[in-house]
């Protein structure tokens, strides 16, 4: 870890702006981070975060990222409320019309708000030495020379120069890309997936140590045959249920306190059923709602000039369908490898960009590749179609039906899912057989077969 530079700019203070910065305290004499919003002192959503009422899931990969960041903060986030569970015994999956097969894996996850998660990572990041993150202040624009980046321009007037520019603004990233053409840095493409997303999330109280019905604390369900409804409940900190119910193309849950408890009981889940119908809200106001029209994904690795001193991290490069859950994971690898990147070339130039880019665009085809996988199952699904996704949609659905009666494919499915492994797990030829063997045993599968014949008889 070599210093390459006087002073970083972080826009945005999102997780992958935080862990960026705390990544960049390694090769920056100062990290200056700054964020448009009003950033709260407490554990408590903000504007600047409109997603960040709503379920959200660190999968273990991120985890296990974030804990080499920042040693310890595992026992600082149990020690502020957030509630631990075994992945493979404690979530309920609930996918293709049945649970998968549970087991005890061995592993840890934590559930809990983002607040909370995003309140603990930018205390610990502002107590380093050589950060400074400023509130409510916004950036206009960069300096800079044709290709070169050298610093920031607030609304305020005032200029920052800076040796390295991370533009860690969130969706609206994309608005940087005219600071970029004016100087006289091309635009990259953009993969746009349209899925119509949206989703409604309510705050219900829990009884100390209560759990769901099947005696998990997280729960997570994916329709199946052409619903596009999808739900998740997750135990909190503060003896709360966060219960966040929407789905794929206007399959979106009302608001309303009876419209909520309405679209809930008629969802195939029953953990999902009891929690809204038994459990006492916290608040009987309108519950929260959060759109997301498209995925999309710039390709700054496929540009063929780079500008020096300047990349794009988390959501300002890929904004995943947030139903998945893999935004601030793939946000803790893609601040490793801007690290590496800055080893390896030992400067900020356009050699350290196309490293960087290069290595995260490794980090995001994998979750690009499943995420999109599964929206393509839905026909209303636009957008640049991967080769082959029919085939492996159909594949992955026999892993999935196999998934609700083997315990062995089930542990694939979740190192796959926690970007543990590769998605090329699930093809390995054990894996492929078994599922293969075992899918026509699913309880889901059993289900239709029934409902067929009762039909014939009728």
């Amino acid at each position: 870890m070599a210093v390459v530079g006087r002073h970083a700019v972080v826009i945005g203070g999102s997780m992958s702006g935080l862990m960026a910065a705390r990544i960049l305290t390694e090769h920056f004499s100062t990290v200056t981070v700054l964020d448009r919003d009003s950033l709260p002192g407490t554990p408590s959503p903000r504007r600047g975060a409109p997603h960040a009422e709503h379920g959200h899931a660190l999968l273990l990969s991120g985890k296990r990222k974030l804990g080499e960041l920042f040693p310890g903060i595992d026992s600082e986030l149990l020690a502020r409320g957030a509630v631990p569970f075994d992945p493979g015994l404690e979530l309920l999956m609930h996918q293709m019309g049945a649970l998968r097969q549970r087991f005890r894996s061995g592993d840890q996850g934590l559930s809990l708000t983002r607040a909370l998660l995003e309140h603990t990572v930018r205390a610990r990041v502002a107590a380093l030495p050589t950060v400074e993150i400023r509130d409510r202040t916004a950036v206009c624009g960069l300096t800079g020379t044709t290709g070169r980046v050298t610093g920031v321009e607030l609304e305020s007037g005032e200029t920052l120069r800076a040796d390295l520019v991370v533009n860690a603004s969130g969706r609206g990233g994309a608005g940087a890309d005219n600071w970029l053409r004016a100087l006289g840095c091309p635009a990259p493409e953009t993969d746009a997936v349209k899925v119509d997303v949206g989703y409604t999330t309510r705050l219900f109280h829990r009884q100390p140590g209560e759990r769901l019905a099947g005696g998990g604390l997280a729960h997570v369900m994916a329709g199946a045959n052409g619903d596009k409804r999808a739900a998740a409940v997750f135990a909190v900190e503060g003896d709360r249920w966060m219960v966040t119910l929407g789905g794929w193309h206007r399959a979106h849950a009302p608001t309303d306190p009876a419209g909520f408890a309405e679209f809930a009981a008629a969802l195939p889940s029953k953990a999902v059923r009891d929690v809204v119908s038994g459990a006492r809200p916290v608040d009987d106001g309108e519950a929260k709602k959060f759109t997301f029209p498209a995925a999309r994904r710039r390709r700054f690795e496929r540009l063929r000039h780079l500008p020096s001193g300047f990349v794009a991290v988390g959501d300002a490069l890929c904004s995943f369908n947030p139903l998945y859950g893999q935004g601030m994971t793939v946000g803790a690898l893609e601040a490793v490898a801007l690290g590496r990147a800055l080893d390896t070339a030992g400067g900020t130039g356009p050699a350290m960009a196309r490293a960087y880019y290069s290595a995260a665009a490794k980090v995001i085809d994998a979750p690009w590749q499943m995420a999109i996988g599964g929206d393509f199952a839905h026909p209303e699904t636009t957008g640049p179609r991967p080769r082959g996704t029919a085939v492996l949609n159909w594949y992955t659905g026999r892993v999935l039906l196999a998934s609700h009666v083997s315990a062995p494919v089930n542990r694939v499915l979740m190192d796959v899912q926690q970007l543990l492994a590769p998605p090329s797990a699930v093809l390995r030829p054990t894996t492929a057989v078994r599922a293969l063997l075992v899918a026509r045993r699913s309880p889901a599968l059993l289900a239709t077969a029934l409902r067929k014949k009762e039909a014939l008889h009728v």
